[in-house]
């Protein structure tokens, strides 16, 4: 139940608790500026999502925000280290973050944002978007696609221990999931629409994993893609024709976009182009709407390999400077 009352007039409210929206939520309050970060799922829903055994290609101290440091057992952190930094990160520094709280509604009303969630109604003179990319999927749109046996995210490899597995994509979480699924006990076919696995795969899995499908131990069709998903099946295309292959469980890992929607109904500019990259001005993140700002992986649009934490932490230093000097 929505409450009734609005809060007192913030200075920003920024959406999305990610590691870019801590470390606007950090620059704020270094600013002194009232704000509130409000978040639909846990502390960093995104990274929470990531398979338990992942680990970064980023080094811990490019995942550092507002110089905190991050130290890791090894250079390449994991998940779980990931997790139990930015928690230290927002509990240390008090942040004020309201978690399981979705928008519902976002009004322009004059000079300041009327913003209402599944539990409060606020008011921000300015406000941030860093909602990330990783709650939608980029679908294969084939006929099968909605069976249970097929997923969209990667979490671990017991459930398909001893079970006929399509990984599809030759990304980082794709490979990485095809290895941990064979080293288990899976039967792992790839699925690759390109000619080669692809060349952003972190350096030192990339050898492993071409290794396996050298040997035979992981199966991976190149030039190839996915017709239709039945039951027990997977129909494919392959530069030889079509192939028929017996299958427990499709894994799509085929990449994930931003919430488009989300700030086109805000009334941000969105390139017509086929990559969709938001309007805003690189010198100070605000978009053409007065007040609304974006951080992070959001502004790449389509080309979400562009921004990442490491590259992305600066957006909050710009925010916070620009609204505090407006």
């Amino acid at each position: 139940m929505v409450s009734n009352s609005i809060e007192k007039l913030l200075d920003v409210l920024i959406i999305g608790a990610g590691p870019i929206g801590l470390a606007c939520a950090l620059e704020c309050k270094k600013k002194g500026l009232n704000y509130r970060v409000v978040e639909k799922g846990t502390l960093t829903n995104s990274l929470y999502n990531y398979p338990l055994n992942m680990t970064f290609f980023s080094t811990s101290e490019k995942l550092e925000i507002d110089e905190i440091p991050f130290i890791s057992n090894n250079p390449k952190p994991t998940r779980n280290e990931a997790l139990e930094y930015y928690r230290r990160v927002a509990t240390s520094n008090k942040l004020h973050i309201n978690l399981y709280e979705k928008i519902r509604s976002i009004e322009k009303n004059g000079t300041f944002f009327k913003v209402v969630s599944n539990k409060k109604a606020y008011k921000a003179k300015n406000l941030i978007v860093s909602t990330g990319f990783y709650d939608i999927p980029k679908m294969l749109s084939v006929p099968g696609e909605n069976l249970p046996k097929v997923m969209h995210y990667y979490k671990e490899a017991h459930p398909f221990v001893m079970q006929q597995v399509l990984v599809v994509g030759a990304s980082n979480s794709s490979v990485d999931a095809a290895l941990e699924i064979w080293r288990k006990g899976g039967d792992v076919t790839m699925i690759v629409r390109g000619a080669e696995i692809g060349e952003r795969v972190k350096y030192w899995v990339k050898p492993d994993i071409e290794n396996r499908i050298k040997e035979g131990s992981i199966k991976a069709y190149f030039n190839s893609e996915i017709i239709k998903i039945t039951e027990t099946e997977v129909l494919i295309k392959t530069p030889n024709g079509e192939k028929t292959l017996k299958n427990d469980f499709v894994i799509a890992l085929t990449g994930y976009q931003p919430d488009f929607e989300f700030i086109k109904n805000l009334g941000v500019h969105i390139s017509k182009d086929g990559m969709q990259f938001p309007h805003y001005n690189p010198e100070t993140m605000e978009t053409n709407i007065k007040g609304l700002y974006l951080a992070g992986v959001i502004c790449g649009g389509l080309e979400t390999h562009k921004w990442f934490i490491e590259n992305s932490r600066i957006h909050a230093k710009i925010i916070a400077k620009h609204i505090a000097e407006s």
